[in-house]
């Protein structure tokens, strides 16, 4: 009679290695992350507003030949569509200065 082969020794788990520490965040990182999301929060309030307004009749009259597009619908909507686009990246980035908190 022959004996059932030996089963393969488990491998044992290779030991946790401790977190990578993660460089320190300086001043101007976090200057910079803060000017980001405030350029793009204005920079979004302005283009979702701006078009709509009648300051944009009056911005456009030193281009009198742009006057067909400043007039379409479809030209506003996609100025103010960028303006959500930069609204939604200052959310986020609002949201991921949480980073720079101290754990």
């Amino acid at each position: 009679m022959s004996t059932p082969p030996e089963p393969l020794p488990a491998n044992p788990p290779a030991p946790a290695s401790p977190p990578a520490a993660q460089a320190p965040f300086r001043w101007y990182h976090k200057l910079f992350a803060v000017l980001f999301a405030a350029c793009c929060l204005e920079a979004g309030c302005f283009l979702l507003v701006f078009p709509w307004t009648s300051h944009a009749r009056d911005f456009a009259a030193f281009w009198p030949e742009w006057g067909a597009y400043r007039d379409n619908m479809y030209v506003r909507g996609a100025i103010s569509g960028l303006g959500l686009v930069n609204l939604y990246i200052s959310v986020i980035e609002i949201h991921r200065l949480r980073r720079f908190a101290r754990r």
